[in-house]
């Protein structure tokens, strides 16, 4: 079981590629093996290709005891309204807390296909306004009043109440100047996706803003076992090479454009960037050792992250051997002079 003073979320897969008979199933099972390895919670993605995240998470609630969902939430898609509405029906019907991950960008065609034009930066500003009205309608204290640029609401008032002890995690993307101003003014976690620790601070430090991570592991006792798996699991690939080209011109999230523009970690180094520039996945990786990535995730523990975010696990193996890479991150954290 991961270490509670952490908060591990592994991830949801997403639907494309499955059809109607097997996608359920499947959610159900990741979200069972994310549970029983101690889990806080499950990211479920949000865009115009994929089911919706909310029904998706219906799946995850049935399916498990206590597992949150980390739900991808949209401003373009739906009213700051219908997402507090969506929290408390979850802890009405459930008892369940659901934690929201709040994005402001996606690919650029999408949100031209929804009517969203919205420069960069004033996404972030519409997002705050946005999560203010979702949290002050959960608080339940009073009618919510807001007269914001993006967003108005008047004496608006949500029924069923939410009891405090469910009151969502917010997360925030952190990549951006613009996301951890965002992340700062709401008290939320700024996720990031880190660069290799050879290449400066594991995480630069801003005083009073909580910091978590989105990252892949593939993890295992020996170096070259771990490297053997990677490399099976995800090999180069020139179609998915040309597909992340092509998302890269139609994106204008800073994180794409940040890790995209980042050379491979110099030899023995874990840092992996292989899944993402063939567009196996959205995140670098962690590979090698237990002992290597738990030196690697021990420098982040040490900066103050305490919020991971992994990929999609494949089997419950892959949460197993994450555990196992964790459990040596903490014995170094106990014992600073061993982390170089």
């Amino acid at each position: 079981m991961f270490d509670p003073r952490l908060e591990i979320f592994s991830t949801c897969p997403p639907s494309s590629g499955d059809g109607p008979g097997t996608y359920a199933e499947r959610v159900a099972q990741v979200a069972r093996w994310s549970e029983r390895a101690g889990c806080r919670g499950i990211l479920v993605y949000s865009d115009n290709s994929l089911l919706d995240a909310w029904l998706v998470s219906q799946r995850i609630v049935e399916a498990t005891r206590s597992l949150c969902p980390l739900v991808a939430v949209q401003p373009v898609y739906m009213h700051p309204y219908t997402v507090a509405k969506m929290v408390t029906t979850f802890a009405s019907l459930h008892g369940r807390r659901v934690y929201l991950n709040l994005v402001a960008g996606g690919f650029k065609n999408d949100l031209e296909a929804l009517g969203d034009r919205t420069p960069h930066d004033r996404r972030y500003e519409r997002l705050v306004e946005y999560t203010t009205i979702v949290r002050q309608l959960l608080s339940g204290q009073k009618p919510v009043t807001l007269a914001g640029e993006h967003h108005q609401v008047e004496r608006l008032r949500l029924s069923p109440p939410l009891p405090p002890d469910l009151f969502p995690g917010v997360f925030v993307s952190g990549s951006s100047e613009a996301g951890r101003a965002a992340a700062r003014s709401l008290e939320a976690t700024a996720i990031e996706y880190p660069k290799p620790a050879q290449d400066g601070p594991a995480l630069p430090g801003e005083p009073g803003l909580e910091r978590g991570i989105r990252v892949g592991l593939i993890a295992k006792k020996s170096e070259d076992e771990a490297w053997g798996l990677a490399r099976a699991r995800f090999p180069e690939d020139r179609k998915g090479q040309l597909a992340h080209q092509l998302a890269m011109k139609v994106s204008d999230s800073v994180w794409h454009g940040q890790l995209s523009g980042m050379t491979e970690a110099a030899d023995g180094h874990p840092y992996w960037l292989v899944p993402f520039q063939n567009y196996k996945t959205m995140c670098p990786y962690l590979v090698g050792s237990h002992e290597r990535v738990g030196a690697e995730l021990a420098r982040y523990l040490s900066a103050g992250c305490r919020t991971f975010i992994l990929d999609v696990p494949r089997d419950p193996d892959d949460l197993d051997q994450t555990e196992a890479a964790f459990e040596r991150a903490l014995e170094l954290c106990a014992k600073p002079s061993l982390i170089s």
